[in-house]
């Protein structure tokens, strides 16, 4: 396969430099010019999606992405070269010249452009520190090469790891490790909303259907009390059955959407649409940091930010958006009496995971920042909620990474998309979903 790689990546090396530097030929003789047209447009349409060893759709468009940088690098020394030699060993008329330079420029600047676009939409490793300095530096000589190397070399970093993955899911994609008896539900936290353009799951569905398990979303709003959200989560639930002809479904309710679905089944009657329960860093005992910041910050501050923030909800698509409602029900006194009065239901497999971050530097903005204060009310902590706030169920995970990097509110749930060092976030779900499979669930 490697092989094939590099045989693949010297034909269209061949196939656009000859095109890039073809002005000419063009000029003498048409079928030239219509030769090179097509060449250029084959080479932007079919780098890197010749590697048929990449299994999922985004990075096969990285790989594109990375493969037109690779060529544009490559093919500017051919052209560079061309032009300098042709210029002082053959007679070349100057408006010609300029000519064959600028038709150059134009088809690299194709090439280049369809390459740090797809490499830009597609890449989860590049940081927006790196894009913004990619996009400063970009005007500028010689940085903007130090610049492009940075991003490759991030770029193909991620393409390495990428690989491996395929190569275990390869392996065993005819086991269907994933294909649960009932459909998955992963259900969001609050101040969020289900989006077909960003997943706020990261790349755990997409790793969880490639290994069988078919999955569906809580679609409720991103900012309704619990007793609201679960009433929004039942209705839903009730369509998913009744799309797939299931009996019940399995939930993964991350943060508040564990909460939500608590409520759901204890007072909702979802219990019997329901076989199993996994909340996910959720506040069965509440956020100490919710219960500071109410106390703390006036009340027309308050009011102040809940009416922003529900107005530009209802223009993301929230109906009835209800900022405060949210945010009081997860105070630790609320989500403490909650607890207490809500116990574990009969017949549901019911279990907990949990994460911390090492320290403030270990989290993405803005968990780095909120870690400190939170952990000046309970010690450990994922940025947002304390660890003796997560255990709930049968069964209680907490992930304790080695390293400093720790695992944060949003890590635990790809919301980033950030590989971080011995914890490969996507493996821990499908492990999880297969130990699902496992139960008869």
């Amino acid at each position: 396969m490697k092989n094939n790689k590099f045989l693949f990546r010297i034909f269209f090396l061949i196939l656009f430099s000859f095109a890039a530097n073809s002005y000419l030929g063009a000029v003498k003789y048409p079928v030239v010019l219509y030769s090179a047209i097509a060449a250029i447009l084959i080479s932007n349409i079919f780098i890197g999606f010749t590697d048929t060893s990449i299994l999922k759709t985004r990075m096969k468009f990285c790989n594109h992405g990375a493969e037109c940088l690779l060529i544009f690098c490559m093919s500017i020394v051919i052209s560079a070269t061309y032009h300098l030699v042709t210029f002082l060993l053959i007679p070349w008329d100057l408006e010609q010249f300029i000519w064959s330079v600028v038709t150059t420029v134009i088809a690299h600047a194709i090439l280049f452009w369809n390459g740090i676009i797809c490499v830009y939409l597609t890449a989860a490793h590049l940081g927006i520190k790196q894009r913004i300095i990619g996009i400063i530096c970009g005007p500028i000589p010689i940085a903007h090469l130090f610049a492009l190397r940075s991003i490759m070399k991030t770029v193909y970093s991620e393409l390495k790891f990428e690989a491996k993955n395929d190569d275990r899911d390869r392996e065993r994609l005819n086991d269907q490790i994933c294909k649960t008896k009932y459909p998955i539900v992963l259900v969001h936290g609050v101040f969020f909303r289900d989006s077909k353009y960003i997943n706020y799951w990261g790349r755990i569905p997409e790793s969880l259907k490639l290994n069988g398990a078919e999955i569906f979303y809580g679609n409720h709003q991103s900012a309704l009390s619990v007793a609201d959200s679960a009433a929004e989560l039942v209705e839903h639930i009730k369509k998913i059955l009744q799309k797939t002809g299931a009996e019940k479904v399995n939930v993964i309710g991350h943060s508040k959407g564990g909460l939500d679905t608590r409520y759901a089944i204890h007072n909702l009657g979802a219990d019997k649409y329901i076989a199993s329960l996994t909340t996910v860093n959720s506040p069965h005992r509440g956020c100490e940091f919710a219960d500071y910041l109410l106390d703390k910050i006036p009340v027309d501050i308050q009011k102040k930010v809940a009416g922003a923030y529900n107005i530009m909800a209802r223009h993301l698509g929230d109906t009835t958006p209800d900022f405060m409602a949210a945010v009081q029900d997860l105070r630790a006194s609320v989500c403490t009496e909650f607890d207490k009065n809500t116990p574990k239901p009969e017949g549901i497999l019911c279990q907990s995971i949990g994460s911390i971050q090492k320290n403030s530097t270990s989290g993405r903005f803005p968990l780095n920042l909120s870690y400190l204060m939170v952990n000046n009310f309970g010690g450990e902590n994922d940025g947002l909620v304390t660890a003796d706030s997560f255990e709930w169920g049968d069964k209680y995970t907490l992930l304790r990474p080695i390293g400093d990097r720790g695992i944060s509110h949003m890590d635990v749930i790809d919301l980033a998309r950030e590989d971080i060092p011995e914890f490969d976030v996507r493996e821990f779900y499908v492990e999880l979903v297969a130990d699902l499979k496992n139960k008869g669930l």
